[in-house]
C-alpha cells in the first residue's frame, strides 16, 4: 500500500474517531435525569410523595452518586477517543491509539467497527513507519 493511502485513511480514522467521541459525550450525558431526581430527593422535593413520608436520604445520593460515576466515566472515555483521533492526525503517540482502538470495540455497533479499522490500519508496516515505529 503507497503511503499517501496510509496518509489518507489516518486522516479519516481521525475524523471518525471525533465523531464517535461526540457521540459518546452525548450518550454519556442521558443519567442526567436520574441526577435530578438525586437531588430533588435529597433537598426535599419529595416529601409529600408517598403517604407523607419522604424517601430515605440515602437512595438521593443513590440516584447521585452512581450515575455520575457513569456519566464520569463516559466522558473520560470520550475525552481518551477525541485525543486518540488528534494522535492519529499527527501521526504520534502509537501504542495509546492501539490502546485507544482496542478500548472502542466494546462500544458495539460502532465503536467495534471504528476499533477494529484502526487496529487494521496501525498494524500495516508502512503505517508504522509513518509513526515512527520500530517494526
Amino acid at each position: 500500500m503507497k503511503s499517501s493511502d496510509d496518509i489518507q485513511h489516518l486522516q479519516l480514522l481521525s475524523i471518525f474517531h471525533f465523531v464517535v467521541a461526540g457521540i459518546l459525550g452525548v450518550f454519556s450525558l442521558f443519567p442526567i435525569i436520574h441526577i435530578i431526581v438525586g437531588i430533588a430527593m435529597v433537598t426535599g422535593a419529595f416529601d409529600d410523595a408517598v403517604n407523607g413520608t419522604p424517601p430515605p436520604e440515602f437512595l438521593g445520593w443513590v440516584f447521585i452518586l452512581i450515575p455520575g460515576t457513569f456519566m464520569l466515566c463516559g466522558f473520560t472515555i470520550a475525552i481518551c477517543v477525541a485525543i486518540a483521533g488528534q494522535r492519529l492526525k499527527t501521526k504520534r503517540s502509537y501504542v495509546y491509539c492501539l490502546i485507544i482502538a482496542g478500548i472502542e470495540c466494546i462500544f458495539m455497533p460502532i465503536g467495534t467497527v471504528l476499533g477494529a479499522f484502526t487496529i487494521i490500519v496501525l498494524m500495516r508496516p508502512t503505517v508504522k513507519e509513518l509513526f515512527g515505529v520500530d517494526q
